[in-house]
């Protein structure tokens, strides 16, 4: 491909050299440069690309993508100044691999909770729905069948292009993407064109990285701000902010809730262990999936099909056949009865939703008993929260240790532990050692009581000190019942 047909739609400031040059790849990583390849230099949060320029050069870079040339320059390189090369990567590699997002229909997902349980739920009702459909989720990736390890939550713009390329190339038809803040914010959908765009809810979440919740709010309002006309935009009308992300989107407006008024409405009349009884405006439909939270999720999944022009009939039907997301609200029981749940909340509102579902649930004697820890390298002012909310529905807590990354694991808990009020601190314990919090768990619980294991939900691994080890809540919670 020739650089000028790359650079389509960026807005260029400056070019030193030929733009007939031959690019054979785009890539952000130097290490990753190859002879013709367009290297973008990217001021990520560890580094910044430019100083990696000249490497880029050496190994045979055919043209540079820059905010600012370099002091020394080669004759045989192509130097494209732009204002912003985050927002620049995304274009070229869109253009690098054919627009693929204009060639099926792409919809984003985008809040704190409940992304990927929304994404899995519309990529299973529309393979039910006889489609070839692609995945992009925190969980995993899938092209129809085929599984593709997830490393981020939303990937990179050079590989998230790529894989549209590939599903395009498998005749997909549509494609559901979690689309988190932080993509937003380093513009990896940069260059990609939505049917649509979904908005669950926003708590708080990620302060570490935004630094302030205004901040927060203003990057997930940005992916609807970017919208066209030509899309839909669906926003959870229950949610304070929900109609914040409609304030300047040019995309069609539509809404969904519980309790206000909405183009999609739904209610809760039965409620199981098993499954609920949804009435989906003015239809009723039995689903697998339980709680307050999963009726959003049911309704935003119904609506967002109503907009890409499914029949009311086949999409209720299909909703009632479709399961969740692995490590969301999962259930596993042991020989005497007791209730394991394994779960990814790991924020308070997420932790209160999972909580007072099962509180909901639960019947007279039946003792709640939540296994939780925080993640280190993380936002820390929701550590004390967090306890906080568990302990409000729980008897029993025990604090323990999520992914402490490259923390102290007791440093950690002691911030969790700064929520507990003083008269309560007789129902929690601390056992840093996360196996052991879960043995224990099941051991303190007698038949008929429920255990929640919550915040790592499908994770397969711990990370302490920078390494990965395998660890899955599952696989340990079936493993204790089965001693």
């Amino acid at each position: 491909m020739i650089l000028k047909e790359l650079l389509h739609a960026i807005p260029v400031v400056q070019v030193v050299g030929s733009l007939e040059v031959e690019v054979a790849s785009v890539c952000f990583d130097s290490r990753k440069v190859e002879k013709n390849t367009l290297f973008v230099a990217i001021r990520g949060v560890q580094t910044d690309g430019h100083l990696y320029v000249g490497k880029a050069i050496a190994l045979s870079a055919s043209a540079v993508l820059v905010e600012q040339l370099p002091q020394q320059m080669d004759d045989n390189t192509t130097y494209v100044v732009v204002g912003d090369t985050s927002y620049a990567l995304g274009i070229a590699a869109s253009n690098y691999y054919g627009n693929p997002s204009q060639e099926l229909k792409l919809v984003g997902i985008t809040g704190t909770n409940g992304k990927t349980t929304v994404a899995t739920l519309l990529f299973n009702l529309f393979r039910q729905l006889g489609y070839h459909v692609g995945l992009l989720s925190t969980v995993e990736n899938k092209i129809g069948d085929r599984i593709i390890p997830a490393t981020h939550t939303t990937p990179d713009p050079v590989a998230l292009n790529k894989l549209l390329s590939d599903m395009v190339d498998e005749g997909c038809d549509y494609c559901f993407m979690e689309v988190s803040s932080h993509a937003i914010v380093q513009q990896r959908i940069a260059g990609l064109r939505f049917a649509g765009g979904l908005f669950t809810n926003i708590t708080h979440d990620h302060l570490d990285f935004h630094g302030s919740f205004d901040k927060y709010i203003k990057a997930k309002k940005k992916f609807f701000d970017d919208l066209d006309r030509y899309a839909f935009a669906l926003t959870n009308t229950d949610d304070k902010n929900g109609q914040v992300m409609l304030q300047n989107t040019f995309a069609h407006k539509k809404t969904y809730g519980l309790h206000q008024v909405a183009d999609f409405k739904a209610r809760v009349i039965e409620s199981h262990f098993d499954g609920m009884l949804l009435q989906i405006d003015s239809h009723e439909v039995w689903v697998k999936l339980v709680g307050g939270f999963n009726a959003y999720n049911l309704l935003a999944v119904y609506g967002a099909a109503v907009l890409l022009e499914q029949e009311t009939l086949k999409i209720l039907t299909a909703i009632s056949e479709i399961t969740g997301a692995q490590g969301r609200f999962e259930t596993v029981r042991s020989k005497n009865g007791i209730v394991g749940i394994v779960d990814y909340a790991h924020t308070p509102d997420a932790v209160e939703n999972v909580l007072t579902t099962i509180k909901d649930l639960k019947v007279v004697g039946q003792q709640i008993i939540t296994v939780l820890g925080c993640g280190g390298d993380r936002d820390k002012t929701k550590r004390p929260e967090m306890a906080r909310v568990a302990l409000k529905y729980s008897d029993k807590v025990i604090i323990t240790s999520d992914n402490p990354r490259t923390e102290d694991p007791l440093t950690i808990i002691k911030d969790m532990e700064a929520g507990i009020p003083a008269e309560k601190k007789k129902n929690v314990f601390t056992i840093s050692d996360r196996r052991e919090a879960i043995r224990a768990a099941c051991h303190i619980a007698s038949a008929g009581d429920i255990v929640l294991i919550a915040g790592k939900g499908h994770e397969k691994y711990q990370e302490v000190s920078g390494v990965r080890h395998h660890f899955d809540d599952k696989e340990e919670l079936e493993k204790t019942f089965n001693e």
